[in-house]
């Protein structure tokens, strides 16, 4: 099982995170539990997909100015 140091939110502290045993056969599994009080985190990347291509023209878009109240 691999180990990490973690803030865990139920201790109110850094507490070592251990990966309990995966029964989907990950060899990392996002899961982590707190060898204390026994709560779980979930430690995933956060992946974000941009459609963009090259053809695809870019806005400009100028500030607004302020005008004084009348």
């Amino acid at each position: 099982m691999s180990e990490r140091e973690l803030r865990c939110v139920i201790c109110d502290g850094d507490m070592m995170f251990e990966a309990p045993p995966c029964a989907d056969g990950h060899d990392d599994c996002p899961e982590l539990v707190c060898t204390r009080c026994g709560a779980a985190e979930v430690v995933a990347p956060i992946v974000v997909h941009l459609w963009w291509t090259p053809q695809t023209p870019r806005k400009r878009i100028a500030p607004q100015q302020r005008r004084a109240a009348a």
